[in-house]
């Protein structure tokens, strides 16, 4: 009998994968600056004030996000410890559950061979991947989003009554977890994608209006928890200022995080490679599709667009922000790898080819950053790095022995096997594809990441980690950080001083200051506060200091 045929066996194997991917070395780096340190310090605070209500920083209000995925590191935190594994493991758990309800959903919607092929195209591409070994909070938002839909779409396609409301309610509770993950976005992308199937269906939803109150009263109900708990407690200010920031942030550029309009389209084609490649075959409507199958693929393609669409308007541009176009897209890519498979397309060597290039591209990458990075020293000198922080990042002391080349062996070995298989056996092809990037992306992230890390902040980490348990204050100038919070471990202020940056530059402290700043903005600083003393400066970080007079 085969093994997948048994009950439960294909799920206990993805959750015994699942978990082999994405929990190991979860501390094996620091956290980046700036948004796996700032929802970490936002749990550590929870922990350390007992106020799991309120979600802070700097132990004061912090309006941008709800507090559901805070809650879920608070959890990990008082398990594992405050710490970098912590704060990425519920991240890794949402991996797990990912991978499950995409077997699920594509088994459901085609066979078990698609929802298989669905979870390897999307363990086996970059960011989908890189994600859940991450701290952020998307991939829980994304989750809670993707499900509510498919849900949604499952009730309008069943007739029996006690699945269709199990469905519908499902489906409503799943989109409130999505507002108490990350706020009113939540009915936002549900609401647009669910409207415009509902026009482009012609003005025709198979819900009746007990339906609609029943989803609007859980909808409301879960999502709107958090929020109504603020304003029986008097905290009104908090709900003002966080629906305020969302709108601020959907009309403004946050500091640090503009784009060009067409950001996502580079981040979404370059970043969730392979899928993204093998998706552009995957749009076309399929002539073997039954009309179910053809309704959930329209869903899809409103929901990427929608997303996509969306998130190019808004002026901030950060890459996650377009995150939950992984599934549509790496759905769009196990459906076409499905139709070649199964000898149901034709013309398709054309998406082999883009995809043998990209490949090359990146490991030829791959091959030659070691080998810059061996002589850096070269390239400082020959003054092709303009800007002078950049620069002095590039001056960390980290060892590039020249054998991180072989990293690129497993992606270029990988295609050039798939394209070898791709006459004899396509499966086995498209296994070795998506299997050999998996490898890649692993080694990537066990090797590169920690090297780039330390190019990147591991003076700034090093710093504040020295000042932990240390008598002072410890404060950024000209720089956005939540590092010398999360890594000082920051105690409860005793002087409401404390945060105010005039007074720790010029007013009467009680106890020495210590200020980082980039080197860009060093000169600017030493002039117009000559009082300060330089404590030392490395990697295009400079740390100065007052002390008590």
């Amino acid at each position: 009998m085969n093994l997948l045929n048994r009950k439960f066996f294909p799920e206990l194997l993805i959750i015994i994968s699942g978990a082999l991917l994405y929990i190991p070395f979860l501390g094996g780096v620091h956290l980046f600056d700036w948004d796996e340190i700032n929802f970490a310090e936002s749990a550590r605070e929870m922990i350390v004030t007992g106020d799991y209500l309120t979600v802070s920083i700097n132990f004061e209000p912090f309006w941008e996000k709800p507090p559901l995925f805070i809650w879920f590191q608070v959890l990990s935190m008082k398990l594992f410890g405050i710490n970098e594994f912590a704060a990425r493991f519920p991240n890794a758990i949402c991996g797990i559950f990912t991978l499950l309800f995409l077997y699920r959903t594509g088994t459901k919607i085609h066979d078990k061979s698609f929802g298989l092929f669905w979870i390897l195209v999307y363990a086996g591409s970059i960011l989908p991947f890189f994600y859940f070994k991450s701290g952020i909070i998307d991939p829980w938002f994304n989750l809670f989003i993707f499900s509510g839909l498919v849900c949604f779409i499952l009730f309008l396609d069943t007739e029996k009554s006690s699945q269709r409301w199990f469905r519908l309610l499902a489906s409503a509770a799943l989109i409130g977890l999505g507002i108490l993950t990350k706020g009113p976005v939540a009915v936002l992308i549900s609401g647009l994608v669910i409207v415009i199937y509902w026009i482009f269906n012609k003005f025709r939803l198979k819900i009746n209006a007990l339906e609609i109150l029943g989803f609007l009263f859980v909808l409301i109900l879960v999502g709107g928890m958090w929020f109504l708990i603020q304003i029986i407690i008097g905290n009104y200010q908090v709900v003002a200022d966080f629906l305020a920031y969302q709108l601020r942030l959907f009309k403004n550029q946050d500091a640090g995080h503009g784009g060009f309009f067409l950001y996502h389209a580079v981040i979404l084609f370059f970043g969730v490679f392979p899928a993204s490649v093998f998706a552009l075959k995957g749009f076309r409507r399929g002539y073997y599709d039954d009309p179910f199958q053809k309704r959930f693929k329209f869903w899809m393609i409103i929901l990427f667009l929608v997303v996509f669409i969306l998130f190019s308007i808004v002026r901030t541009k950060i890459v996650h922000y377009s995150s939950l176009c992984y599934f549509p897209i790496t759905y769009f890519s196990a459906f076409a790898i499905s139709r070649i498979i199964n000898n149901r397309t034709s013309k398709y060597n054309w998406v082999n080819i883009i995809y043998s290039i990209i490949g090359f591209l990146y490991g030829i990458a791959g091959v030659i950053l070691p080998f810059l990075m061996m002589n850096k020293n070269k390239i400082l000198e020959a003054g092709w790095i303009k800007d002078e922080f950049a620069a002095a990042n590039l001056q960390a002391e980290v060892n590039w022995s020249g054998f991180e080349t072989l990293i690129a062996l497993p992606l270029i070995a990988g295609i050039i096997i798939a394209l070898l298989l791709l006459r004899k056996n396509k499966k086995l092809a498209y296994i070795f594809i998506f299997g050999s990037s998996m490898i890649w992306i692993i080694l990537n992230m066990l090797i590169i990441t920690p090297k780039v890390e330390k190019i990147t902040q591991n003076a700034l980490i090093e710093f504040c980690k020295e000042r932990a348990g240390e008598n002072c204050y410890v404060q950024t100038l000209g720089m956005k950080s939540y590092a010398h919070l999360f890594y000082t471990e920051k105690k409860i202020p005793l002087n409401e001083n404390s945060s105010d940056k005039e007074w720790l530059l010029s007013g009467p402290i009680d106890k020495p200051v210590y200020f980082i700043l980039r080197n860009r903005s060093a000169v600017k600083y030493r002039e117009l506060y000559p009082h300060l003393s330089t404590y030392y400066e490395k990697n295009g970080y400079v740390f100065l200091k007052r002390d008590v007079k």
